[in-house]
């Protein structure tokens, strides 16, 4: 090696130790002002969190006590006939979380916090207690609205965050009530939008995040760092029941349309209609997006279109699919609802379409769903086993009422008489009576004519619950 080269050597290898000595003083440089030591989440919690409420809900469950020498020979010899079932009652008790989303005491949390509650009380971050009227359910989306009456005092509360704006990677702050240990906040990021995987509710649209979220935190608040509500936390994914860092949140763009889509009722609750398209659809697989000349498999693929479907008068066609809905991709059949469902009854949307290779646009108006079959509620009686059942014919409304599918067949039952044939049967509202005695079911009328008749020994019936048909053998 020659002295110039040696010479060049060392002057790479100071060069090379200086620069690699400023880079580490760098990484440990010492914070230089008082504001970057003093860096934290308090003033956004302190902004947020005398909004976030705890919710604890009480529920008088009956069960029915099977007595073991029922039908026992023996016992019935000595004791006479032993009842069928005696019924005993218990509280249960439940935690949750809540937010309050206007001054006046409107607080959102989730559904199944607050589901078949008897008595549902709200704590204040400062303690106080208030007994919560419950407004509005909806177990489509799984949120629940609240109100409680704080006499005229403005309560602090959370303002919605436009949750299209979040992105994957935004720092996220949750607050709730884990395990009823008391008010908790935790931090995360926001680990992927637009979860549709999940099949929790009708809406199956999440958030995902990696802010510590566990037993109680459900109904909490997802918070920006700008203090806004980006979503309410609904649930984990967990194999032990504590937190593995897969928390799911509805976004908040949802918790809005609830609130706008809600009509009062005669009894003061009010429930949710959401915008109804009259269009059935799957999801776009690798192989169908090459014979659909789509560059990769996403998208709605129209496999059916009801007869009233607005979409069809606007000119859809079964086999189009549908890419994106006012700019907004479509990844899956999933995500069309959810943009379907954050949009207003009485708008219109614009559909980005391919069909036959080719892009075109349609325009679609978004109503109501038709009761275009009057549904001609009516109370089975008589010595039938569906004796106590309500009933009422299917239409795209009360198919929506009831979290139905639309291509159902029959009547559905909406209301049973716990004290009936029907309860004892075991059949519940959502219930699709399909077929009675071998006959096909199609009307309220038919139902009505065949439990009418007199005398029959043994009766046989097709139930449809969630999809799966279910045959009934009854003797008498």
């Amino acid at each position: 090696m020659t002295r110039h080269m040696l010479f060049i050597l060392i002057i790479a290898l100071s060069v090379g130790i200086v620069g690699h000595s400023a880079h580490a003083q760098i990484a440990r440089q010492v914070p230089s002002s008082q504001a970057q030591v003093q860096l934290s989440y308090a003033p956004i919690v302190k902004k947020t969190a005398p909004a976030v409420v705890n919710i604890y809900t009480q529920k008088l469950v009956r069960q029915r006590v099977i007595s073991p020498f029922m039908g026992d020979p023996f016992f019935q010899h000595f004791f006479g006939a032993i009842p069928q079932g005696m019924s005993r009652q218990r509280l249960e008790n439940s935690l949750g979380s809540g937010v309050i989303v206007k001054p006046e005491g409107v607080i959102v949390t989730s559904n199944h916090v607050i589901d078949g509650a008897d008595e549902i009380t709200v704590v204040l971050s400062d303690r106080r207690e208030f007994q919560a009227t419950l407004v509005l359910t909806d177990e489509g989306s799984d949120l629940a609205v609240l109100k409680i009456n704080p006499k005229g005092e403005l309560l602090p509360f959370i303002e919605l965050e436009d949750s299209d704006a979040a992105e994957v990677g935004d720092i996220v702050i949750a607050i709730g009530n884990p395990f009823g240990v008391g008010q908790t906040v935790t931090s995360g990021i926001i680990s992927a939008m637009a979860r549709t995987s999940l099949d929790m509710n009708d809406v199956n649209y999440y958030i995902q995040t990696d802010a510590a979220i566990n037993p109680g935190n459900s109904g909490g608040a997802l918070i920006t760092m700008d203090g806004r509500l980006i979503g309410i936390n609904a649930a984990i994914y967990t194999k032990d029941g504590g937190n593995m860092g897969l928390g799911f949140a509805v976004p908040s763009n949802m918790v809005r349309s609830t609130l706008e889509n809600s009509i009062a009722e005669d009894g003061g609750r009010k429930t949710v209609v959401r915008p109804w398209t009259g269009i059935g659809g799957q999801p776009v697989t690798s192989d169908m997006a090459k014979s659909l000349g789509l560059a990769s498999p996403m998208g709605l693929l129209v496999n059916s279109l009801h007869e009233a479907s607005p979409a069809k008068k606007a000119g859809l066609k079964v086999g189009d699919v549908i890419v994106s809905l006012n700019g907004k991709p479509i990844q899956d059949p999933s995500a069309f609802a959810y943009r379907v469902a954050t949009t207003s009854i009485g708008k219109s949307v614009d559909l980005d379409v391919v069909r036959k290779g080719q892009h075109e646009r349609i325009k679609l108006p978004l109503i109501s769903p038709p009761e275009n079959t009057p549904r001609d509620e009516a109370l089975v009686k008589g010595q039938s086993p569906l004796s106590g059942a309500k009933i009422a014919n299917l239409s795209p409304a009360v198919a929506a009422q009831y979290r139905l599918s639309e291509d159902v067949v029959g009547v559905v039952i909406v209301a049973v008489d716990p004290d009936s044939a029907a309860a004892e049967l075991g059949l519940a509202k959502g219930d699709i009576i399909v077929g009675v005695n071998g006959k096909d079911i199609g009307s309220v009328k038919d139902v009505l004519a065949a439990a009418s008749v007199q005398g029959r020994r043994g009766w046989r019936l097709v139930i449809n619950r969630g999809g799966g048909l279910i045959n009934m053998m009854i003797r008498r």
